[in-house]
């Protein structure tokens, strides 16, 4: 866990505030490595960013360049996304397109400019790294940061001990809602046991209610609420939550339980401040929750609750050395499906200047097709496949309709975009990287081309995005 005070001292080594020798720092390294934890009793080996300190993740200034020197230590070649950060193309971290994977035993250096803060993350853009946990958080402080608040980092993942390229081979030989059906097979297929598709629902929103995957776990800071992570906070203290959603498939409800949050940042950015005690984050969809917790001692358990499901994960504050009980890890009854309504409600603190677009590009999110070929436009993504095309300057739109039965969280690389139309509707909407569009829905983005070089557009859902839906953005 990621706390205030160990979050400036890191963010001072990154940045290198050592007076004079600012400039002269040398690079904060960062080491792809694998390491051990246990998920409910049992061990697993899976991967790790992380500091030779054994800090997970890094924390940085605004205003001062990211210089990082990525070691890779596993026996496996890798790459690191920044995710959320506005890079050079070159430094981007998506292999093939902005970089080669960095062989095992080589290291690759990073430097450019932090111009804002906020809540981001960073994990591996090769193959299903990311199922197998390599990613971690990465904070960025700026002058939104307030003096005397308590700063935690939720970190959220979805775990199984199945490997995931076997995930995906059960998900490719097997049929999905609204599918055609696959052609007969002179012999059976042996398919890893996984209960893992959606129920068929004639509502889109119902079938959307579930993962495509049943994980063996979902942990909160690498655990699970069978022995959740405590953390010790003052009575009446102000906090910061920090919540990243990691996983590779699955969306949650943030449940603040007795506490009441103020949301006032989605993914990096500051929005008009909303209040509640529910906020739903999509896959690789980051939430900035303000706390003030009651006077007097107390246990106040955060949970994630998994879309559609009983099952949650999380971690409990703890105020005055309260005592801690055991917490179950499933819920009464099912969640509700993440849906576009609470986007409607987000209003950005800095929108995009009102500007007519000089270019907006119409796309179909598809797929859904026995043997799982997730696509955009009907076409599954392939290194020939042409780029979105955009001139460096223009105001740029991405109309997105959502033609599956399950919802699709999309991430525009290089850039941050608003939020301008939620089917039919304008609004002046949240400035995000990460927008869920919900099946049969439609979701208009906003952004400035003023990051030129090929850029990724994708499905933030792990195995979708391994199976086509995929675009680039080229402006050179």
């Amino acid at each position: 866990m990621l706390t205030r005070r160990g979050a400036i001292a890191s963010a001072l080594a990154a940045a290198g505030i050592a007076g004079s020798r600012a400039e002269t720092q040398k690079p904060t390294v960062l080491r792809i490595e694998r390491r051990s934890i246990e998920v409910d009793g049992q061990p697993a080996s899976v991967f790790a960013l992380r500091q030779p300190d054994g800090q997970s993740g890094l924390v940085a200034l605004s205003g001062k360049p990211f210089r990082v020197r990525l070691e890779n230590r596993i026996d496996e070649p890798s790459l690191v996304h920044w995710h959320g950060l506005l890079p050079p193309w070159q430094q981007d971290g998506v292999p093939g397109l902005s970089g080669s994977p960095i062989a095992p035993g080589d290291a690759a250096d990073y430097d450019f400019p932090l111009r804002f803060g906020g809540t981001f993350w960073m994990h591996s853009e090769l193959g299903l790294q990311r199922q197998r946990l390599l990613s971690a958080p990465l904070i960025v402080h700026d002058a939104q940061d307030r003096q005397g608040e308590q700063e935690l980092v939720l970190f959220l993942a979805d775990f199984s001990f199945t490997p995931p390229e076997q995930i995906l081979e059960q998900l490719r030989g097997a049929s999905v809602p609204g599918a055609k059906s696959a052609p007969s097979r002179t012999k059976p297929r042996t398919l890893v046991p996984l209960p893992s598709l959606v129920p068929t629902r004639s509502d889109p929103a119902m079938a959307a209610m579930k993962s495509e995957i049943r994980y063996d776990a979902f942990l909160a800071n690498d655990r699970t609420l069978a022995d959740p992570e405590v953390v010790s906070t003052e009575p009446g203290g102000k906090l910061l939550l920090r919540v990243i959603n990691g996983a590779a498939m699955s969306n949650f409800h943030l449940d603040l339980g007795r506490l009441r949050g103020e949301l006032t940042a989605v993914d990096g950015s500051p929005i008009v401040p909303v209040r509640g005690r529910r906020f739903p984050v999509a896959v690789a969809q980051r939430l900035d929750v303000r706390l003030a917790l009651p006077r007097g001692s107390g246990a106040y358990p955060i949970f994630a609750v998994l879309e559609g499901e009983r099952r949650r994960t999380g971690i409990v504050l703890a105020a005055g050395g309260a005592r801690v009980g055991r917490i179950a890890q499933t819920e009464a009854f099912a969640s509700t499906p993440l849906t576009l309504d609470f986007e409607r409600r987000l209003r950005a603190a800095q929108p995009l200047p009102t500007r007519k677009p000089d270019r907006v590009h119409t796309i179909l999110l598809t797929g859904a097709t026995d043997p799982y070929p997730w696509s955009i436009d009907g076409v599954a993504w392939n290194p020939s496949s042409p780029p979105m095309e955009v001139a460096e300057g223009e105001r740029v739109e991405l109309v997105m309709t959502n033609e599956t039965r399950l919802s699709q969280p999309m991430h525009l690389h290089g850039h941050r975009f608003q939020v301008v139309e939620i089917d039919a509707e304008r609004v002046s909407g949240a400035v995000r990287d990460t927008v869920l569009v919900a099946p049969g829905r439609r979701v208009r983005v906003a952004f400035e081309a003023n990051n030129p070089g090929e850029w990724a557009f994708h499905c933030t859902l792990l195995y979708h995005r391994a199976s086509g839906t995929f675009a680039t953005i080229r402006y050179v």
